[in-house]
C-alpha cells in the first residue's frame, strides 16, 4: 500500500493555502500531488541511472498560477481541448462561452481551483464544485477526482462527475511527460493504440473528418521515435506545428480500460503504458512550450517539444459534431472516466 505524507506548497494570489502531498510505493514510485487543480507536480521513477522525474512543471504554486499556457500537470475541465467559437446549444438554448484560445474556448478554469482533499488508503480523494455558470456552463458541477498509487507503479485517476442540470463535460489531466527526465523528446519512442486521427483545421478544431492513420506521417500504430516524421511535409503538421492531434482509440473488450498508448525511453530504461476508459487520446508534442514566460524546473525555461501530452478525453468540438461521441450530462446522472499510467524499468515492459 502506499503511504500519503503532506506538507505545505505556499499560498495562491488569492491568500488560499496548498499543500502538496506525497505518495509513494515500496516499489520506489513518488507521485507529488497539489490540492490547487489536483495537479501532478511530479513522477518521480526509480531507473537504473537513478530517480528520474518524469513530467513538467513549476516550482512554486505562483510560477503554476502565472502559467498562461501549459495546463502544467493539471486536471483541466470543464471540457478539456476545444469548443469551436466558444458557444454551444443544449436543449435548444445557446451557450456562450469564455473565448480564451483566439475565438475559441479551451479547457476551462477548473485547473485554477483549490480542491479539499481526504486521503483514503493509498488514494487522495478530491472534491470542489463548478458553480452554475462558471465560464459559461449551465448547471452547479460536484467534481470528485480519485488518484491512486498501486504497489505494481500503477497510478490511476478516476473521474466522477454530477450536474443539477443538463450540460457537457469533457474531462482529462495534462501532464507532459519526458521519460528522460530533460532535454527534447524527439528520439522517444511512442506507440498509439488508435487506427484512426480528427482531422484538424488551423486552430486545431477538427473538421469532422475521421481519417486512417496508415501511410501518414500520423501513424504512431507499430511505434516510432516522436521526432521521426514531426518535420515532414504533411498539412497536418504544418498547421499545429507538430502534432496536436485526437486520435480515436482502438477499443479493447471485455475491460473497461483500453491500452491506448506505450512510450519508452532508451536513454533512461522508462516506459510507460496508458489505458483508459475514454474514447479519444490528444497527443501534443509541446509545439510551443518554449513561447511559455514561466520557468520549469529549477529555473530552467521550457523549450519546444520538451515534454510530449497524453490526454485521454472525449473528442473537441464535439457540440458541433453530433457524429461523435456525446459529451452531454443529463441533470442527476453520473459522468465517470478512468485512465491508468504504468511504469516499467529496463525489461519489465519489453521492448517497444
Amino acid at each position: 500500500m502506499a503511504t500519503v505524507v503532506s506538507k505545505p506548497f505556499g499560498v495562491t494570489h488569492a491568500g488560499e493555502s496548498v499543500t502538496q502531498y506525497t505518495l509513494s510505493n515500496s516499489g520506489g514510485l513518488t507521485v507529488n500531488v497539489l490540492d490547487y487543480g489536483c495537479i501532478i507536480k511530479d513522477i518521480i521513477v526509480p531507473a537504473k541511472c537513478g530517480p528520474v522525474d518524469v513530467v513538467l512543471g513549476h516550482d512554486t504554486i505562483r510560477q503554476y498560477e502565472d502559467d498562461p499556457c501549459t495546463y502544467a500537470g493539471a486536471f483541466v475541465g470543464r471540457y478539456a481541448n476545444r469548443i469551436e467559437n466558444a458557444c454551444f446549444t443544449l436543449g435548444g438554448k445557446t451557450y456562450q462561452l469564455e473565448a480564451n484560445n483566439g475565438k475559441n474556448h479551451l479547457h476551462g478554469s477548473v485547473s485554477r481551483k483549490n480542491f479539499s482533499v481526504k486521503a483514503v488508503g493509498d488514494s487522495l480523494l478530491m472534491e470542489a464544485t463548478s458553480p452554475d455558470g462558471e465560464d459559461g456552463f449551465p448547471g452547479s458541477l460536484k467534481l470528485a477526482v480519485r488518484y491512486t498509487l498501486t504497489p505494481d507503479n500503477a497510478f490511476r485517476m478516476d473521474y466522477r462527475v454530477t450536474s443539477d442540470a443538463d450540460t457537457i463535460v469533457n474531462l482529462t489531466n495534462h501532464s507532459y511527460f519526458n521519460l528522460n527526465g530533460g532535454g527534447d523528446v524527439l528520439d522517444q519512442k511512442l506507440r498509439l493504440y488508435a487506427s484512426q486521427y480528427l482531422e484538424g483545421n488551423a486552430e486545431t478544431c477538427p473538421t469532422g473528418r475521421i481519417l486512417p492513420v496508415a501511410g501518414t506521417p500520423m501513424d504512431f500504430t507499430a511505434g516510432k521515435r516522436i521526432g521521426r516524421d514531426i518535420h515532414a511535409d504533411f498539412e497536418q503538421l504544418r498547421l499545429a506545428g507538430g502534432y496536436d492531434h485526437c486520435y480515436v482509440i482502438d477499443r479493447g473488450r471485455g475491460s473497461s480500460q483500453s491500452i491506448c498508448a506505450w512510450a519508452a525511453s532508451d536513454q533512461t530504461g522508462i516506459s510507460m503504458k496508458l489505458y483508459t476508459t475514454q474514447p479519444g487520446i490528444q497527443l501534443y508534442t509541446g509545439n510551443f512550450l518554449q513561447q511559455c514566460p514561466t520557468p520549469g524546473k529549477g529555473g530552467a525555461p521550457l523549450q519546444q517539444f520538451g515534454g510530449f501530452a497524453l490526454e485521454t478525453q472525449h473528442f473537441p468540438c464535439s457540440p458541433s459534431h453530433p457524429e461523435f461521441p456525446s459529451t452531454v450530462l443529463r441533470a442527476g446522472r453520473v459522468f465517470r472516466a478512468s485512465t491508468t499510467l504504468r511504469f516499467f524499468t529496463g525489461k519489465q515492459c519489453g521492448r517497444l
